[in-house]
């Protein structure tokens, strides 16, 4: 059976991922089982160039098949902040009220509550590499609703729906996510090209 490792220490991020690619005949690691790995630092000016960048740096370290992500939420009226800042948004080592809160109070006086989940998703071996990209719109609400998720999941609304993320289970939270769409595609790639 062929390995996955999943370049992130994100708990949520795990669960989701191995969630969808339960499927395919994978057997799935993460950072969180390599606790000795450092995490690659997110340099970049973009999400793709981030997870591009940590795909092919574990690759190269372990000769492995290896899928990265970098992620976040992109608010209209803060001109697209926080954007690829978005996980360090309130501090080093923020929880989900840290960074629901500091997103809040710059929103006290936006009447424009539009905003958009992006994930870009890179997958690396050691002969080639793909990336595929997932966006969901919706709204920033104006407290935290929802104990599921993580991140900004309480804040946001998505098009369509009247529920938080953090008000949604998994399953649902996955049909239409960023991360959830982009997936689908890096689920798709990894049945035809990497485990053909």
């Amino acid at each position: 059976m062929k390995k996955l490792i999943i370049a992130t220490k994100n708990k949520g991020k795990v669960r989701e991922i191995k969630h969808i690619l339960k499927p395919l005949k994978l057997k799935i690691f993460s950072l969180l089982d390599l606790p000795k790995l450092h995490d690659v630092k997110e340099t970049g000016r973009t999400f793709e160039e981030n997870a591009v960048k940590k795909s092919k740096t574990i690759a190269k370290k372990f000769k492995a098949l290896v899928l990265a992500d970098d992620s976040g939420l992109e608010v209209k009226a803060l001109n697209g902040r926080p954007g690829v800042k978005s996980a360090r948004y309130a501090g080093p080592t923020p929880t989900k009220i840290k960074l629901c809160a500091k997103l809040l109070k710059e929103m006290k006086d936006k009447k424009d509550r539009g905003a958009r989940f992006v994930c870009v998703i890179a997958i690396t071996d050691t002969k080639k590499m793909r990336t595929v990209k997932g966006v969901c719109r919706g709204r920033i609400i104006l407290e935290m609703k929802g104990r599921y998720g993580f991140g900004y999941d309480p804040i946001f609304v998505p098009e369509g729906y009247n529920k938080t993320f953090a008000q949604m289970p998994l399953k649902i939270k996955n049909m239409i996510s960023h991360r959830g769409k982009a997936l689908k595609k890096a689920k798709a790639c990894l049945d035809r090209i990497f485990t053909s």
